[in-house]
Order: C-alpha cells, then structure tokens, then sequence
C-alpha cells in the first residue's frame, strides 16, 4: 500500500501517553484494595475515553502499609487481561499519604487525543494542581 493510498485514519500520527492516578484505600483489605482499584481505572477509563486496544501497559505502586492484594488483580477482573501489569511498592517517604494506590497507564492514541489524569479521595492532595 502507498502513502496516498492509507486512509485519513491510517495517516494519523500514534504517540505513546501516561496517563496518572491515585486513590488512597480505607483499609488494608483485598476488598477494598479490589474496589479503590476499580474506582480509580473506571475513572481513568472514562475521563480519557481508553478503549483496551490502545494500553500497552499498566503500572501499580501501593504504599508500604497494603499488603493484602495486588492491584492488578482488579484490573484484571475487570477484564484487562491483554495489557501486561506490574505492581510496585512505593517509595515509603515520612509523610506520605498512608494506604495509596498509584497508577500509570501507558497508552498509544492519536495525537489529538487529550489526556486526564484522576486522583480521587485523598490522593486529590497528592496533585492539587491538576484535580
């Protein structure tokens, strides 16, 4: 195929985007970490329109005090089972905001396409400037 025969769609140009979030988790239980990591991506996934054809992959990082389940188990159960995941422990820094789940969801997408990022509950602090 030529240049000139791509369509309009074939020509757009793909660039790789991070796409941020956090939420903190009310208790150290696989309940709720499940429950605070579904929030978080469902969020992520509608504020920035991701269709699961355009994740390449997912990065978690739990704070130090969650220990009882991986984040990725979530996602996962909610079918993004075709990304490959990663979960991180979280620099454990004086301070911190305590029983958080970060994220990092690398997508390919058109140029155009604007990015989100969500912190919900008490992860809002973490980026004051952007929620």
């Amino acid at each position: 195929m030529t240049i000139d025969e791509k369509t309009q769609d074939e020509r757009r140009i793909y660039i790789i985007k991070g796409i941020r979030g956090a939420i903190d988790v009310k208790d150290d239980e696989p309940e709720a970490i499940y429950g605070a990591t579904k929030t978080l991506l469902q969020e992520l996934i509608k504020a920035n329109s991701i269709e699961t054809t355009e994740i390449i992959c997912i990065f978690f990082t739990a704070t130090v005090d969650l220990k009882s389940a991986y984040p990725a188990e979530a996602a996962r159960d909610m079918g993004l089972t075709m990304s490959p995941m990663m979960c991180l422990q979280e620099m454990n820094v004086k301070g911190s905001l305590p029983r958080c789940i970060r994220v990092l969801i690398q997508v390919e997408r058109v140029v155009e396409k604007e990015i989100k990022h969500v912190y919900l509950g008490g992860a809002k602090r973490l980026r004051p400037d952007i929620v």
